[in-house]
């Protein structure tokens, strides 16, 4: 049976600024433990410590730019592009560009605290 989710759940995010996430499908908003989706609106400067998460994360960059960096380099990743960032390897998340972004992350399993793995 179909599901309507009325609104999405505000989820504390890290980082050295304020991010808004609004969790639509996830642990906290829908019970979903299988994928988690939520919309990111990160300001201008934001970043995030690095992580290592135990999940997939596929990412869709509405506006904005989101910099995304691995071990093996870093990517802009403009509006109207994605990126895919597996599981298992160490990535970091930034908007460096004074306007911020805003972009829509899926994660498969879903987002969890405890699967995350920041780096400290």
């Amino acid at each position: 049976m179909a599901r309507l989710i009325p609104k999405p759940t505000v989820i504390e995010a890290a980082g050295n600024k304020p991010k808004l996430i609004e969790e639509f499908f996830g642990r906290v908003n829908s019970g979903t433990v299988a994928t988690s989706i939520a919309r990111m609106r990160s300001p201008g400067g934001w970043v995030e410590p690095g992580q290592t998460p135990e999940f997939d994360e596929y990412t869709v960059v509405l506006r904005g730019e989101l910099q995304v960096k691995t071990k093996a380099a870093t990517f802009t990743v403009k509006a109207g592009q994605a990126i895919h960032a597996p599981s298992g390897k160490w990535v970091q998340y930034s908007t460096p560009n004074p306007d911020g972004a805003e972009y829509i992350a899926v994660c498969l399993p879903a987002f969890a605290p405890g699967t995350v793995h920041r780096d400290s």
